[in-house]
């Protein structure tokens, strides 16, 4: 077992001591886990962000331990007054940042969410048409995930490899065509906006629903830096809460078509979700109240320090997708490494070196490369989060260059990544309160 370090070491360690062996050590993997993660690795994993010290105290509540089946006020359970307040207030919330949608909180994530809206759209034996799986759609829009599922065919849309995007003509001919009652836009890996206006005139004009999953870009969405879908055309959004949105794990629901939202609204309880995890409602009010103040300079250093980190990789030597296009419009960024043993071997060596990505499929890669893909995919909102800028970039795509195109010891810059980290550890864009008192207190008297 790892000694602690610093402040409270002594007290850290009695207490360890004083607890059962099998106590002792899951709390020291937990401490361990936190101290790497937070304050010695650089985190570029595209689908992860950090909450504020203010919304974790807000998580850390006593609604973890309760039930509130069904909608506000109109619950199964008593003892709910409290929690239908907050409920309330973060679809009010939300709703605001989302120019007048209505908003359910309740999917516990984003592919809850996805599984209720497409159940009222599409029947069992129905048709939706996707992106490409290679080209970033998500596997819940899939026949492997929750389109299998749901006994829903799928079909994919035409890709632009120059545009790198859906092919509108011929997408919308497919459309036209196919007549699916469901088309799904929006991606877990995906660089530029999806041309939303186009295909949704297209699948409106076949009576079928659009449908945009936002779960990597509702921070980018609310802050400005992203077209909201929401108005130029689709019918429903679902996203993340945990992405670039900077709040806890879960998902929603936006609509501005009542009838539509609410006939969604009941296939969340009881089809997909029963209790929803309240003890997350008041951290998901307290981001959204920071991405009402905040949002805006977030969202716009968010998209600068990816393009700054795209353009610094590919001085460092990388081939980085998407040059032609300006390399990215969202928080990520997409690199080859297929010269350079694949995205799997790149991934394990800059972990080694305290650099989290993640290795992912190119839009070139076959389906069944996903053991080994040639990409790696990379995001830049939590350590935007956590106050770098561009010239931070610069100096990760240095790191990242020295492992995997020098080949040098992973051990030796994990070291100088750590000591790097060390001048980036609160987290900004938030209230000073977080600064002057440890907030938890005043939930917890």
């Amino acid at each position: 077992m790892v000694a602690a370090t610093g402040f409270g070491a002594a007290l850290w360690d009695s207490i360890l001591q004083s607890l059962p062996s099998e106590a002792s050590r899951v709390l020291e993997l937990v401490r361990r886990h936190n101290r790497w993660r937070r304050f010695e690795t650089v985190n570029l994993i595209a689908s992860e962000n950090v909450m504020s010290p203010l919304a974790e105290s807000a998580y850390l509540n006593d609604m973890m331990h309760r039930y509130a089946e069904g909608k506000p006020f109109k619950r199964y359970y008593q003892g709910t007054g409290f929690v239908d307040e907050v409920e309330v207030a973060v679809s009010e919330l939300l709703g605001e940042l989302l120019g007048g949608a209505r908003v359910d909180p309740r999917p516990v994530s984003g592919t809850t969410a996805n599984a209720s809206v497409f159940r009222v759209i599409v029947p069992c034996g129905g048709r939706a048409l996707i992106a490409p799986v290679q080209a970033g759609a998500h596997v819940s829009h899939t026949k492997y995930g929750t389109l299998g599922a749901l006994c829903i065919e799928q079909l994919e849309m035409p890709y632009d490899d120059y545009n790198m995007n859906i092919d509108v003509d011929r997408a919308v001919k497919m459309i036209e065509d196919a007549r699916p009652q469901l088309v799904v836009l929006g991606a877990s890996v995906y660089l530029f906006p999806h041309p939303v206006k186009e295909i949704a005139e297209a699948a409106h004009s076949v009576g079928a629903r659009l449908v945009y999953d936002a779960a990597h870009v509702l921070g980018l969405i609310v802050g400005g830096r992203w077209r909201n879908p929401l108005s130029h055309g689709a019918d429903v959004m679902t996203a993340s809460t945990h992405k670039t949105f900077p709040g806890p794990q879960g998902g929603i629901i936006a609509s501005r078509d009542e009838d539509l939202f609410k006939k969604i609204g009941r296939a969340v309880f009881p089809y997909f979700v029963s209790n929803h995890h309240l003890h997350r409602l008041p951290a998901l009010a307290i981001t959204a109240v920071e991405m009402k103040y905040f949002g805006e300079a977030y969202a716009e250093q968010v998209t600068r320090n990816a393009k700054a980190l795209a353009e610094a990789l590919a001085a460092e030597g990388f081939r980085v997708i998407g040059e032609h296009l300006g390399y990215t419009r969202s928080h990520q960024v997409l690199v080859d490494v297929s010269g350079h043993g694949g995205g799997a071997k790149a991934a394990l060596l800059l972990e080694k070196a305290n650099i989290i990505v993640n290795k992912n499929l190119l839009p070139s890669d076959p389906p069944d490369a996903i053991k080994n893909p040639s990409g790696l995919r990379i995001g830049v909102q939590e350590m935007t989060r956590f106050g770098m800028r561009e010239g931070e970039m610069r100096e990760i795509a240095a790191f990242m260059r020295r492992v995997v195109i020098d080949g040098e010891d992973p051990a030796r810059v994990a070291s100088e990544v750590r000591e790097f980290r060390r001048s980036y550890t609160r987290v900004k864009f938030t209230f000073d309160v977080n600064t002057v008192i440890d907030s938890r207190l005043l939930l917890l008297e």
